[in-house]
């Protein structure tokens, strides 16, 4: 048997996981009457989001780590994405293969993936 940190050591665990997210994020997608907007995005200065779900006029960036534990600092293309944002995106949600929920920074809040999905 494979210990815990197993997944996070896979080569193209992160991209695995990412795919995971978005085939449920477009499964919802579909439930919906008005259909909400899923992007990706990467600015200008090179910051990437994983993906952007604008719904309502408001935008929720998320971010995928295919790791057990997070940092503050993994919360940061997130954050930018707030900050430049404002009002349309309070907050962001990075998704982790953790148990734990947490207020990584003051708009990040970090939530295992089976959790969301």
């Amino acid at each position: 048997m494979e210990d815990e940190d197993a997944l996070s050591r896979q080569p193209g665990a992160g991209a695995w996981l990412e795919n995971v997210v978005l085939n449920d994020l477009l499964a919802w997608r579909e439930t919906e009457v008005k259909k909400p907007g899923v992007f990706y995005r990467r600015s200008a200065g090179g910051e990437e989001v994983d993906f952007v779900v604008e719904r309502r006029g408001r935008l929720l960036p998320i971010e995928v780590k295919a790791a057990r534990s997070v940092r503050t600092a993994d919360a940061r293309a997130l954050d930018a994405f707030c900050q430049e944002f404002g009002r349309r995106s309070p907050f962001g949600l990075l998704l982790y293969d953790g148990r734990d929920i947490l207020q990584l920074t003051r708009t990040t809040l970090a939530a295992p993936l089976g959790a969301v999905l």
